[in-house]
C-alpha cells in the first residue's frame, strides 16, 4: 500500500480539497459499519456521487493512500485523514449560549466524537446558570476567561445573539482560544486578529439553498 507521504503536508491544499476530507472521513467511518474492508475509488464515488477522478486527485494531494488492482483500505484510510483533520488529539470545547442551539449541540457533543471533548457550558443569564444540560453545569459567563485558561480551551462555540457575538469572539480571543464555531447570526471573520480561524455556521443559509433548489426542480 502506498504509504502517506509527510513531505506532501507542505504543499498548498485548495480549501476545496479540505473541505471533501470530512465527507471523506464520514463515508470511510460508514463503510467500516457495515464491515468492508477495502474499496476502490470508483465504488466510493458512487457512494458520494464524485468522481473517481476527484476522489483520487484529492487523495494524491497527501499522499494517494490507494494501490492499483486493490483500492483503498477502509480502516487505514479512515485513520490517515482522521490524522489530517487532527482529530487523533483532543481538542477543549466550551460552548457560550445555552438557548435552543447552544442546548442541542451541548447533546450531540456528548460523549465525545473524534476527539473533541466539551468541557464547559456558560451562559449570560442567571436563569441558566446553574441548571445541567447534557451532563454539564452551566455556568455563568463571568467564570469563562479563567476556565478557558485553566482547562486548555482550544475551540469557542458560540450560539449566542448576533448582537452579543463580537463582544463574547473577542472575550475569549483575549483569553487564548484560537478558533471560533460560530452560530451566531453574524459572521465573525473580520471581527477576529489574524491568526485566529473562524467557522461560521448559518443554519438558514442552508434552508435558503434547499428553497431555491426546490423551487428550480419544482419549475421543471
Amino acid at each position: 500500500m502506498e504509504s502517506n507521504n509527510r513531505n506532501k503536508e507542505s504543499k498548498h491544499i485548495s480549501n476545496a480539497v479540505i473541505r471533501r476530507l470530512p465527507r471523506y472521513y464520514r463515508y470511510l467511518g460508514e463503510l467500516i459499519n457495515e464491515g468492508y474492508e477495502r474499496i476502490s475509488s470508483k465504488d466510493l464515488s458512487i457512494r458520494m456521487h464524485v468522481t473517481a477522478s476527484q476522489i483520487r486527485q484529492d487523495l494524491n494531494n497527501f499522499g494517494g493512500f490507494g494501490q492499483q488492482g486493490y483500492g483503498y483500505n477502509v480502516r487505514y484510510l479512515h485513520g490517515e485523514i482522521g490524522k489530517i483533520l487532527g482529530l487523533d488529539e483532543t481538542h477543549n470545547i466550551v460552548i457560550v449560549g445555552i438557548g435552543n442551539i447552544g442546548h442541542a449541540l451541548a447533546g450531540y457533543l456528548m460523549p465525545d466524537r473524534n476527539g473533541f471533548h466539551l468541557c464547559g457550558l456558560f451562559d449570560s443569564d442567571p436563569d441558566k446558570v446553574g441548571k445541567v444540560v447534557a451532563g454539564l453545569t452551566v455556568h455563568s459567563i463571568e467564570e469563562l476567561p479563567a476556565f478557558i485558561r485553566d482547562n486548555h480551551v482550544e475551540i469557542a462555540t458560540l450560539a449566542v445573539p448576533g448582537s452579543a457575538a463580537r463582544e463574547v469572539a473577542d472575550l475569549v480571543v483575549r483569553n487564548g482560544v484560537k478558533s471560533i464555531w460560530n452560530f451566531a447570526l453574524i459572521d465573525l471573520n473580520l471581527c477576529v486578529p489574524k491568526g485566529v480561524i473562524v467557522e461560521n455556521v448559518h443554519l438558514l443559509e442552508s434552508l435558503m439553498r434547499l428553497s431555491y433548489d426546490s423551487k428550480k426542480k419544482n419549475e421543471k
